[in-house]
């Protein structure tokens, strides 16, 4: 798969992202995305995600700067659909090596992450 063709399938994957977000924000009776939190954290620390994402979904830059995930807005499908084709340097995870359902539960593990903190929370920045 050439470079073009992760990069246009992560803009479908962003692009589906974001009317189903939009969607489900307009949504208040919708359910929380499927997946187990708790299996989902130790399949993100057992499969090396943290080696680039960090322990906490805060993002990094291991080769290349790497996005943060926690409180990720992707829909599990398009987050599942992402992991399968993904672009730059993330390899690819095919569904013999992480099933769907272990990679629903990544996805719930991330949401579940408080996400960034606003630097005027963090007592030792602000003295």
């Amino acid at each position: 798969m050439t470079r073009f063709e992760r990069a246009r399938i992560l803009l479908l994957a962003l692009a589906a992202a974001g009317a189903c977000s939009t969607a489900w924000s307009q949504s208040p009776s919708a359910a929380p995305p499927p997946g187990d939190a708790a299996n989902g954290k130790r399949v993100y620390l057992a499969v090396g995600c943290f080696t680039c994402h960090g322990r906490a979904g805060q993002g990094g830059a291991y080769n290349t700067p790497t996005p943060m995930l926690a409180q990720t807005e992707l829909p599990v499908e398009a987050f599942i659909a992402f992991i399968r084709a993904p672009a730059g340097d993330m390899p690819p995870y095919v569904e013999s090596q992480l099933p769907d359902k272990d990679a629903a539960d990544i996805h719930a593990f991330l949401r579940s992450l408080p996400g960034r903190r606003n630097v005027r929370e963090v007592p030792l920045l602000n003295p």
